[in-house]
């Protein structure tokens, strides 16, 4: 009830507008792009928070350290070990399929920006599990953010890959100049484009 009323006050403060095609009906990857500032974590709580959504999100191993590990933890946080990447994919993997059921937040194109390609994570994770993809945005031209399409995935990644760019294609994230185009490693190394 907190996290609703918290996430009403903000979008009525908020000169962001929130727009959603339509709320997840069952677990799903959330796909948090362009991810160019630490304020889309601020916009994903309340995009989550507003619309009823339990998520949780994967994070690098240093945000839980300390007196902020209980505080990201309660947010939904799940500790990444960025030096075994392929664990954390096996570990989600386990918990879906053990029961877990929630909105798993991956911003692939990486922290922050600045990558050539999107990390596959999400990828291999909604293929192992069946989930769908639901793709997530931040406009700074529009001023808008919320959930787009859920897609399924089909397993020709560059297929797929092209209806995700299509997607993200007029979106600038907070700071333009960050964004990462939406492309995987696996797209090339199949000899795709």
């Amino acid at each position: 009830m907190l996290k609703r009323l918290l996430a009403r006050f903000f979008w009525a403060v908020s000169r962001w507008t929130l727009s959603a095609e339509a709320t997840p009906q069952r677990p799903t990857i959330l796909i948090g792009a362009p991810h160019t500032s630490n304020w889309d974590f601020v916009l994903m709580l309340a995009i989550a928070w507003r619309l009823g959504i339990e998520v949780h999100w994967l994070g690098k191993n240093s945000l839980f350290r300390g007196w902020r590990g209980p505080i990201m933890r309660r947010l939904g946080g799940i500790a990444v070990d960025r030096a075994d990447p392929a664990r954390v994919v096996n570990d989600v993997v386990a918990q879906v399929h053990s029961g877990g059921v929630f909105g798993l937040v991956i911003t692939p194109d990486g922290t922050r920006g600045g990558n050539e390609y999107w990390k596959s994570g999400f990828y291999r994770i909604a293929r192992e599990t069946g989930m769908p993809v639901t793709l997530g945005f931040v406009d700074r031209t529009t001023m808008t953010t919320g959930l787009g399409p859920t897609i399924e995935l089909t397993g020709d990644v560059a297929a797929d890959m092209d209806r995700i760019r299509a997607f993200y294609a007029d979106k600038a994230g907070l700071r333009p100049e960050r964004r990462t185009v939406p492309r995987l490693r696996e797209e090339h190394a199949n000899g795709d484009s």
